[in-house]
């Protein structure tokens, strides 16, 4: 195992599950629900979370053994060093994924960020009220142009004050942030299990199971609506490697991490299943559907406590709602926080990301960076920001880290491997082919590949540059 004097091993099972979940949960569901509703046309959503389940398991089964083989910080800035070595291929991959994740990083953290904001706004609808609004045309040279979407509103600068609190409690040690953790996932179970109760309590399966005619019929608009469906599903349930990128600080890695990950996407993948047939028994699934484009949407948990309980539960459910997508930032800016760090201290990204406070002991350079971006990155549109994420991060992180599992095997078979991956390597195969699946099985997937590929191109640009100023692969100085 990696040794890491300059950080604490201080985060038990209980901590790297509860880090994790709260990732996975915050506040995506809450606000996608309808969303994946609308893109499978009907309760056969419910087809969306479980395809969705089996997909985060088989990749998890690929972050479990990678995370328990090398608990070092970084998570996948490690992996793909070691995968593709260190001092070639390796040096560039891990480059480009410290490189992407400076970016879809704070596009993760502000998703949580613009969530809370959007759950603000059913108790304050003037958060609402849009100040301006505009969409950045950027043309490129045979690829077409890339369209940003950005808004301002009262609800921008909550969401942007959301990320600086979070960065603030976060300016400190990791044993205590773990206990923070443990009370913020405690706010995230109440609020699921009311949801759920609530739900459950007044459940009519009429409604939760009336499925419109030729549902299940496989033909392409079924697919088309799957991979849509899959896109959003994976947003949500991503977060269950959170660990991994916190590997210096886990007690007993070789047994935490993979424990803390596939735990954490069974208990997620129950909640989310039960919490979709749950809302789907009380509001009809056409009148839910009809919520994914206009502002209920944004605060659909809130709506569906009220129409049981009046308003009082809605603004309850609201302020959970809100503690729970609060949770989430906490939850990803720390985990997050940490890989520049990494690759710092590596040699292998900017040498400022390096720096560790002095009495707590935790990268704040990388902190505050990440923060800073999230911010930004606050202005632009939920559902955009959402594609991007999605898309970046598979293109540049999942698809190299699943073949590379295959690769590492037939490299270094000699690894120690506290944890190997069952039935390999079946899971590594399906993992791929459904993040495939997922960039290319929807309308207009052209433009989150567009963007995912000018930051591929940037990145390699600024590796080169660095590289041949430094004498480092493929530059290497003759000795």
């Amino acid at each position: 195992m990696t040794a890491e004097p300059r950080l604490i091993r201080g985060v038990g099972l209980a901590g790297a599950t509860t880090l994790n979940m709260i990732d996975m949960i915050g506040v995506g569901p809450f606000i996608t629900l309808p969303l994946i509703v609308a893109a499978m046309g009907g309760p056969q959503a419910m087809v969306g979370w479980v395809v969705g389940a089996v997909l985060v398991v088989c990749d998890g089964l690929v972050w479990a053994e990678l995370g328990a083989a090398m608990p070092g910080t970084g998570g996948t800035y490690r992996y793909l060093g070691e995968i593709y070595g260190k001092g070639r291929l390796g040096r560039l991959m891990s480059f480009l994924f410290v490189w992407q994740l400076t970016f879809s990083a704070p596009l993760s953290i502000a998703s949580g960020c613009i969530g809370f904001a959007m759950y603000a706004a059913y108790a304050f609808p003037a958060l609402d009220a849009e100040w301006a609004a505009r969409t950045l045309h950027v043309p490129l040279p045979l690829l077409g142009d890339i369209n940003l979407s950005m808004s301002v509103t009262p609800g921008t600068f909550v969401a942007v004050g959301t990320c600086a609190v979070a960065v603030l409690l976060l300016y400190r040690k990791i044993t205590i942030i773990e206990r923070l953790s443990n009370l913020l996932w405690l706010g995230v179970m109440l609020t699921i299990v009311w949801i759920v109760a609530s739900g459950l309590w007044h459940f009519d399966p009429v409604l939760a199971f009336d499925f419109p005619p030729g549902a299940f019929a496989l033909r392409p608009e079924f697919f088309y609506g799957l991979g849509s469906a899959l896109l959003i599903a994976v947003y949500d349930y991503w977060g269950y490697y959170n660990v991994c990128f916190l590997g210096g600080e886990v007690r007993d890695p070789g047994r935490t991490i993979p424990r803390a990950v596939l735990l954490s996407i069974a208990l997620v993948a129950l909640i989310y299943i039960v919490m979709n047939v749950s809302v789907l028994g009380v509001i009809p699934w056409r009148e839910f559907m009809a919520t994914a484009h206009s502002d209920a949407q944004s605060y659909v948990i809130s709506s569906f406590m009220e129409r049981l309980y009046g308003r009082g539960a809605g603004l309850l459910a609201t302020a959970l709602i809100m503690w729970t997508a609060f949770a989430s930032v906490f939850s990803l800016l720390l985990g997050y926080s940490r890989v520049p760090y990494a690759a710092a201290e590596d040699g292998n990204y900017f040498r400022v990301f390096a720096r560790v406070h002095e009495r707590h002991r935790f990268p704040y350079v990388s902190l505050l960076v990440l923060g800073g971006l999230a911010a930004l990155f606050c202005f632009f549109r939920l559902a955009d920001v959402i594609k991007a994420l999605v898309c970046i991060r598979i293109v540049v992180q999942f698809l190299a880290q699943t073949v590379g599992v295959i690769v590492l095997r037939v490299r270094r078979p000699d690894l120690p491997r506290p944890f190997r991956m069952w039935l390999y390597p079946l899971p590594a195969l399906l993992a791929f082919a459904g993040f495939v699946y997922v960039l290319l099985m929807r309308d207009n997937f052209q433009k989150e590949i567009r963007l995912a590929f000018v930051l591929i191109v940037a990145g390699i640009i600024v590796y080169l540059s660095r590289a041949r100023a430094r004498g480092e692969w493929p530059f290497l100085k003759e000795s």
